[in-house]
C-alpha cells in the first residue's frame, strides 16, 4: 500500500489484506499474483484517498479558530466591562465622598446662615423695640405731665377748702370740691392714657404668642402712628411731617394678633416717613412731608392704606423690597428685615400686601386682612 508500507508484502495465499487507523490521504493498494510456475503476473493498482473527520477538516479549523477568536474578544470585552464597572464604582465613591463633604459645608453654611438671620432679626426687633420707646417716652409724658399738674394743683385745692371749711364759707368749700373732682376726673383720665401706652409697650415687647384676639384696628394704627412720629421725633429733632388720618367708623374688631399687626404698621409708617423726610431734605422747594393712613370696610376683609410723598420706589428693585436682607437704607441704618418680617406676619394671617409706587410722587403700602 504506497503511502503506507514500506515495502511489499510476502507472497501467501490470503486473498485478503486488512489495514486500520490509516491517517487521511491518498494511497494506491497494489497487488501482485505469482502462478504455480512461479511466474508473476502483472501489477494491479487501485488508488483511493481517505478523508478526515469533519472535526479535522479545514473548516472546522476555521470554526476553531473563529471560536478562538470570539473567546478572547468575550473575554477582552467582559475584562473591560470588570475594569469599567470598578472605575465607574471608585468614581461613583468619589462622588458620594465629595458631595457628602459638600453637604456638610452646605449644611454647615446654613446653620451659620441661620445663627446670623436669627442674630439680625433679633437686632431688627430691637431697632424695632428702640424706636417704639422712643415713641412711647415722648407720648406718656404728655399724660404724666397732666397728672402731676393736676396733682399739684389738687394738693392747693384741698389746702384751700380746709381753710374755706375753717371759716365757715361752706358753698366756696362745695365749689372747691367741684374743681377738686374735677381735676381726679383727669387725672384718672390721663392715668388711663398713660396705662394703655405701657401695655402697648408691653405687647410689642413680649413677642408673638400666637393668638389672635379681637382687635380694633383703628385704634391700633391710630396708637402707632402717634408713636412712630414721637419715635423719629426723639430721634431727629428736625424732624416733622403732616398725619392725614382717615379711618373708617364701621369696622368692627377683627381676629388678628395684635403684637405682630403692630410690629407692620409701626415698621411700614416708620418706613413711609423716612422716604418723605429724605425727599424734603434733598428738596430745595417748599416741600411739605405727608403721610396718610387711611381705613376701610370692604364687607370681607379690612383695607389698610400707608401712604407717603417721598421718592418713590424704583421699578428695577421693586420686586426685591419683601426679599430678606434688601434694603435701600445706607448701611447701618437698616437690617433689611422689616419688610420681610411684615410680608411673613400678613401671608400667616392669610391676609394681602400690596405696594403702589410712583417714583418723584410717593409710595402707598396696601394691607388687606381677612374681616
Amino acid at each position: 500500500l504506497d503511502g503506507f508500507d514500506e515495502g511489499w508484502s510476502p507472497y501467501s495465499t490470503e486473498t485478503k489484506k486488512e489495514y486500520t487507523n490509516l491517517p487521511p490521504g491518498k494511497y494506491t493498494f497494489k497487488v501482485a499474483a505469482l502462478n504455480l510456475a512461479g511466474t508473476e503476473s502483472s501489477t494491479g493498482t487501485y488508488s483511493f484517498k481517505i478523508l478526515p473527520p469533519w472535526y479535522r477538516t479545514w473548516w472546522a479549523y476555521i470554526f476553531y479558530v473563529m471560536v478562538l477568536a470570539a473567546g478572547i474578544f468575550a473575554v477582552d470585552r467582559i475584562q473591560r466591562r470588570r475594569l469599567v464597572k470598578k472605575e465607574r464604582e471608585r468614581a461613583e465613591n468619589e462622588r458620594k465622598e465629595e458631595q457628602l463633604k459638600h453637604a456638610k459645608e452646605i449644611e454647615k453654611a446654613y446653620k451659620e446662615l441661620k445663627d446670623t438671620q436669627t442674630q439680625l432679626i433679633h437686632s431688627e426687633k430691637m431697632a424695632s423695640l428702640g424706636e417704639l420707646t422712643a415713641g412711647i417716652a415722648h407720648e406718656i409724658k404728655n399724660p404724666l405731665n397732666f397728672i402731676n399738674n393736676f396733682s399739684e394743683v389738687s394738693n392747693e385745692l384741698i389746702d384751700e377748702m380746709k381753710e374755706e371749711l375753717q371759716s365757715g364759707s361752706k358753698d366756696e368749700a362745695i365749689s372747691i370740691a367741684n374743681n377738686l373732682k374735677q381735676n381726679l376726673e383727669k387725672i384718672n383720665q390721663h392715668g388711663k392714657r398713660a396705662d394703655s401706652i405701657v401695655k402697648g409697650m408691653l405687647l410689642h415687647s413680649r413677642g408673638t404668642s400666637g393668638e389672635k384676639v379681637l382687635t380694633d384696628i383703628n385704634y391700633l394704627l391710630d396708637q402707632y402712628v402717634n408713636l412712630a412720629y414721637h419715635g423719629m421725633r426723639a430721634q431727629n429733632k428736625d424732624f416733622n411731617i403732616d398725619i392725614e388720618k382717615e379711618y373708617d367708623t364701621t369696622l368692627e374688631k377683627i381676629n388678628v394678633v395684635p403684637q405682630d399687626i403692630s410690629r407692620v404698621f409701626l415698621n411700614i409708617i416708620n418706613n413711609a416717613g423716612y422716604a418723605a423726610y429724605e425727599r424734603n431734605k434733598k428738596s430745595s422747594d417748599n416741600f411739605l412731608p405727608i403721610l396718610k393712613v387711611s381705613t376701610k370696610n370692604q364687607k370681607d376683609k379690612v383695607e389698610i392704606r400707608i401712604s407717603d410723598n417721598g421718592n418713590g420706589i424704583p421699578a428695577n428693585i421693586l420686586d426685591k423690597i419683601f426679599q430678606p436682607f434688601f434694603t435701600t437704607k445706607p448701611t447701618g441704618q437698616g437690617t433689611g428685615l422689616g419688610l420681610s418680617l411684615s410680608y411673613d406676619i400678613i401671608k400667616a394671617h392669610s391676609g394681602e400686601i400690596k405696594v403702589n409706587t410712583k417714583e418723584n410722587e410717593g409710595t402707598t403700602f396696601i394691607i388687606q386682612l381677612p374681616n
